[in-house]
């Protein structure tokens, strides 16, 4: 009887509490009540976000800031005073020929880099879109280089390209042509930079070109068909239209990363022969820490950063009547 009036009187009392707690939750909250409330929901959700914002305010935020300080100073590296100077770093490197030869070079790779790996890309994701293992395999070992560091990748193309027992030369000479010069060459070093980038970035383009390919339905083929179009008619009509949110992804992604090349040019070139592979970042690099002046090469990294931030707006900006959202 004991053990059957406790059972009743724990059956009552969770009775009682889901009774409380059901009219706690009928009973709307006070105005002050439901504004804290509101307001500790908030604090919770930002405390979650905060190791991730005071990573990125030390590592992002404070150097980019710290950058524009020395942009206005001539410090070099060594001496403790930073003598402020104004604009006088913008002004020479505004006014220094070097800077629109080193931007020119640095436009020249990125422009032929991303035209040529978009359109390999592209190329190769009609071709392999096919569901099978065989096809699987080919996406698979076209993609492997993605995960190659650029480093690695520089330094197995000096020895691809050698001038003397290179295997691209020893090709050229199999089908009957002269050997060619790569990295001593100031018209072929430049190339030889642009090959390294489109064979380590192509099958990455190629996946996200295929993802863009399959979210296309095939009703539209169909339809085009019936209406007696052509393939060459359905890629222009319909492909590219439905594919350009991905190009614009890509054209982005890919220009971004081209303007800011670096280490293939530190390994293969060391921005020569006579300058002819020195872009903008491998630049900044040697008057930072070659030249040991601070200061202008600081200033060097906010001008390259407005004119990326400039292009990249105006990527988004000419291309809001060209992309095309389905649905």
């Amino acid at each position: 009887m004991e053990y059957g009036k406790t059972d009743a009187c724990s059956i009552e009392m969770r009775d009682d509490m889901d009774t409380e707690k059901t009219l706690r939750q009928r009973t709307p909250l006070k105005a002050g009540k439901r504004i804290k409330f509101q307001t500790i929901q908030k604090l919770k959700d930002f405390s979650f976000a905060l190791p991730a914002l005071v990573l990125l305010a030390a590592f992002t935020y404070y150097p980019l800031l710290f950058s524009v300080y020395i942009s206005f100073t001539d410090w070099n590296l060594v001496k403790p005073v930073k003598k402020f100077i104004g604009f006088q770093n913008y002004e020479k490197l505004l006014t220094d020929e070097r800077f629109y030869h080193v931007l020119k070079i640095t436009f020249t790779y990125t422009i032929l880099d991303v035209v040529l790996t978009l359109a390999i890309g592209l190329l190769l994701a009609m071709l392999f879109n096919v569901q099978s293992r065989l096809f699987g395999f080919l996406r698979m070992f076209i993609f492997m280089p993605h995960y190659i560091s650029m480093v690695i990748a520089s330094m197995v193309f000096i020895w691809i390209l050698n001038n003397q027992y290179g295997i691209m030369n020893q090709l050229l000479q199999a089908i009957g042509m002269e050997p060619v010069r790569w990295l001593d060459s100031t018209t072929n070093a430049l190339w030889a930079l642009i090959m390294v980038a489109i064979w380590k970035s192509v099958g990455f383009t190629m996946l996200i070109f295929i993802a863009g390919l399959r979210s296309i339905p095939n009703e539209y083929y169909e339809a085009s068909s019936i209406d007696g179009a052509g393939r060459w008619q359905q890629f222009k009509s319909i492909t590219i239209p439905l594919l350009s949110p991905t190009l614009l992804f890509l054209l982005v992604t890919q220009f971004i990363s081209s303007m800011q090349v670096f280490q293939s040019v530190d390994v293969m070139t060391g921005g020569g022969p006579l300058e002819s592979t020195k872009v903008m970042v491998y630049w900044i690099y040697q008057m930072a820490f070659h030249d040991f002046r601070a200061g202008r090469s600081s200033a060097l990294v906010i001008i390259f950063f407005l004119i990326l931030i400039t292009l990249t707006i105006l990527q988004f900006v000419l291309s809001r009547k060209k992309v095309h959202y389905e649905g």
